[in-house]
């Protein structure tokens, strides 16, 4: 940034991208500012995946043994048909996933990660102003001007909109329709392990695929709570926007229909669920939908994608870093350095949008298409499971 730019740079948004952007930028010397709307921070529970081309970059932020205290770490990755229960394919991970790809794969609660990135966006000397909406701002050659809803104006470099899903930022810059329902509802839920019984009990990431309907579920802090996720085809909810309704056994039981009885076991130990309406946008297609002039846009904000890839917090991180290392450049102006940013993420960003609605259609297929799926699988298992592309890639910013 040349000497007549105003240094700070500000942040909407307080969850898994707005903190890690913050630490990003921090640790490589880029002043941050971050806006959280909320009073307090805090992450309703669900459990994540998180590949090694994600582990990788955290273990690059020195947090690679604040992970290991509150993660698990999974030996490998099975593939179920939800309705016999056969065993479709195995992916290894552990060791393997350490020894191709330099990094673990890691299944961890929101709020431990969330906790863990706030820990060091402290640490780093962010700036971090909650109970603060921003609503909009104003833009000059020299810099843009922030405002919140609470009546606070702050004046910046740049405006990274890290605000998610309903981002007020997107709003303002594009312009375009709000993220659209994708017709499947997803019921989460947190089981102690010591609760279950031995044989419903788990170390490994298990993926159930069955006709307009998926499970999934992996353990979490250091492997004594059991995640899962149920996602079903359903009506957009009155709520469609809230992300922690209460979910009914009942009416997910119904939705599902006839599974196998290992599976319906599994489903039926669980004492409570919660439930949220799944949105997405279409996979990008240019820079602009990422960055224009001093405002770019990260994780959700600008590229929400289904779960079915477990990459939507993987994505935000690797923004996250892209942007820092372009920010922190010794050349170009803000707008250059975002449109640097936004050049090196969107193709990147699509393509991860577009394997998980992809791999959505082939999780929840039914007749000769799954059947198809499940012969390709034992056949190939590994080979068919494993994404080179996605974990030994990532940030190699050129900014």
């Amino acid at each position: 940034m040349t000497s007549q730019e105003h240094k700070q740079v500000v942040i909407a948004g307080g969850g898994m991208g707005g903190l890690a952007a913050a630490v990003a930028c921090a640790k490589l010397g880029v002043p941050v500012q971050l806006l959280e709307r909320a009073a307090q921070l805090s992450e309703v529970g669900a459990g994540i995946q998180i590949g090694p081309n994600v582990t990788r970059i955290l273990q690059a932020w020195g947090l690679g043994a604040a992970l290991s205290q509150v993660a698990a770490f999974p030996k490998q990755l099975q593939a179920r048909d939800a309705q016999t229960g056969q065993v479709l394919g195995k992916l290894t991970l552990g060791a393997r996933a350490q020894a191709t790809y330099g990094a673990p794969y890691a299944t961890i609660h929101r709020a431990d990660l969330q906790a863990l990135l706030h820990r060091a966006a402290q640490s780093a000397g962010v700036d971090l102003l909650l109970g603060q909406t921003v609503q909009g701002w104003q833009g000059t050659e020299e810099a843009l001007q922030v405002n919140t809803a609470q009546g606070l104006s702050l004046k910046a470099s740049a405006l990274i909109g890290a605000d998610g899903v309903w981002s007020a930022v997107r709003q303002q810059l594009l312009g375009d329709a709000p993220a659209r329902f994708t017709g499947h509802l997803a019921y989460r839920a947190l089981v102690a392990q010591a609760d279950l019984p031995a044989h419903l009990r788990s170390d490994q990431v298990t993926v159930w695929m069955g006709p307009r309907l998926h499970v999934v579920h992996y353990p979490v802090r250091s492997g004594q709570w059991l995640n899962l996720v149920a996602i079903v085809h359903g009506d957009k909810p009155a709520q469609a926007q809230a992300w922690d309704a209460a979910g009914h056994a009942k009416a997910l039981m119904q939705a599902m229909g006839a599974v196998g009885k290992d599976l319906h076991e599994r489903l039926a130990s669980v004492p409570a669920w919660r439930q949220w309406a799944l949105h997405d946008r279409a996979p990008m297609s240019a820079t602009s939908q990422m960055a224009q002039g001093r405002v770019a846009l990260l994780g959700d904000a600008a590229h929400p994608m289904r779960p079915y890839l477990a990459q939507g917090a993987g994505m935000a991180i690797e923004d996250a870093q892209v942007l820092a290392q372009c920010m922190s450049a010794q050349s170009g102006s803000v707008a250059e350095r975002l449109q640097a940013y936004a050049e090196q993420r969107w193709a990147r960003n699509a393509r991860v949008q577009a394997r998980a609605i992809r791999n959505g259609r082939i999780f929840h297929a039914s007749g000769p298409a799954a059947w198809g799926r499940n012969l390709s699988m034992r056949l190939m298992g590994e080979r068919l499971m494993d994404v080179p592309w996605l974990y030994g890639g990532g940030p190699m910013a050129t900014c």
